[in-house]
C-alpha cells in the first residue's frame, strides 16, 4: 500500500483556523503515515507553527512534523524549540533554510544563526531522536547555479543526517522519476517522497511555480485554462494529479505527500481516486 502524507499551514486568523480544523478533521481518517506544519514566509508564523503542532498531535493523535528553518533566529533559539518538540513527543522535523525574512529579497542568515540548512540539520542530529527531513528541487531551484548543484545540495544534507526528503511540487512524474534516478546515482539513499500539488487556484499556482522554478508544461497549462473556462477546474485538477500519482506509484513511488494549502476537497478525492483510503475512512467523505 503507497504511504500518504500531508503538508498543513498554521492559521493567522480565526476563519483560517477553522480552515486547518475542518482540513486536519477531513484528511485525518485517511491514515497518513505523518502530517507535517508549515512556517510562514521568512518564519512569519513560528509561534503559530508550533501551537498548531502541539494542538493537532493532541487532539487527533496523528504522527506530526514540525518545521524549522534558519531564518530570523539565533542557534539557541532554534535547539530550544528543538527540544521542545522532543519533549512534546515530536519526532519528526523538516529541516529547511527558508525564504527570505520579510523585507529582503534574498536570504540573509542571522548574525548568530545558521548559515544553511546542512548546519541546522547537522544540530538537529545532535539534539535528538528525530527523523530529520528535508526539501530537493525536481526542477532547478532559482538559487541554483545548476541542476547539478540542486544534486550536490541534497548529498550534502545526507551527509549532514537528513533521513528523508520531500520535492518541490512538479507537473509531470518524468521530472521526478529523473531527479530520483540522479540523485540515487550521486549517493543520495534516503526516501525521496514527491511533492504532489493538486491545483485548487490555477493562477496561483502559476504564479507560485514561477517563484520556485516549477517548469509548467505547455499542455499541462493549455488544459488547465481550458478548465477555468468550461468552469471544470476541480474536475481537471483531480484527473491531472491522479494521472501523476498514478504514473509515479507505477514506477516504483511508495510514498506520496500532499501539499494540502488547508483546502482538504481535492486531496481527499485524489486519495480516493487512487485507491489509497482505507475502507473505514469512507464513511468521512462528504
Amino acid at each position: 500500500m503507497t504511504a500518504i502524507s500531508f503538508e498543513f499551514f498554521p492559521p493567522k486568523s480565526l476563519a483560517a483556523s477553522f480552515r486547518l480544523w475542518d482540513t486536519v478533521h477531513t484528511l485525518a481518517p485517511l491514515a497518513p503515515e505523518f502530517v507535517s506544519v508549515t512556517y510562514g514566509a521568512g518564519g512569519t508564523t513560528r509561534e503559530l507553527t508550533h501551537e498548531a503542532v502541539r494542538e493537532i498531535g493532541k487532539m487527533t493523535g496523528l504522527n506530526v512534523a514540525a518545521h524549522l528553518t534558519c531564518v530570523d533566529a539565533t542557534r539557541d533559539e532554534t535547539l530550544a524549540i528543538a527540544r521542545d518538540y522532543a519533549a512534546a513527543g515530536v519526532k519528526r522535523i523538516v529541516a529547511l533554510r527558508g525564504d527570505p525574512a520579510d523585507g529582503q529579497s534574498t536570504f540573509s542568515p542571522h548574525a548568530d544563526g545558521f548559515a544553511n540548512s546542512c548546519e541546522l540539520i547537522s544540530a538537529l542530529a545532535d539534539v535528538g531522536d528525530f527523523d530529520i527531513t528535508v526539501g530537493a528541487y525536481p526542477d532547478p531551484h532559482p538559487e541554483a547555479a545548476s541542476a547539478d548543484a540542486d544534486i550536490d545540495w541534497l548529498k550534502r544534507k545526507v551527509d549532514a543526517g537528513a533521513t528523508s526528503a520531500i520535492t518541490q511540487f512538479f507537473f509531470e512524474a518524468d521530472t521526478f522519476l529523473r531527479f530520483r534516478d540522479r540523485a540515487a546515482a550521486a549517493g543520495v539513499d534516503i526516501p525521496v517522497l514527491p511533492g504532489i500539488l493538486p491545483v485548487e487556484n490555477w493562477h496561483s499556482t502559476r504564479n507560485f511555480a514561477a517563484r520556485c522554478g516549477a517548469a509548467v508544461p505547455n499542455h499541462i497549462a493549455e488544459g488547465f485554462e481550458r478548465a477555468e473556462r468550461d468552469n471544470r477546474l476541480d474536475l481537471f485538477a483531480t484527473v491531472q494529479a491522479t494521472d501523476l500519482c498514478t504514473d509515479l506509484t507505477e514506477e516504483g513511488v511508495e510514498h506520496l505527500h500532499f501539499y494540502t494549502l488547508n483546502r482538504p476537497g481535492l486531496t481527499r478525492d485524489v486519495v480516493h481516486a487512487l485507491g489509497l483510503a482505507p475502507p473505514m475512512s469512507l464513511e468521512h467523505v462528504a
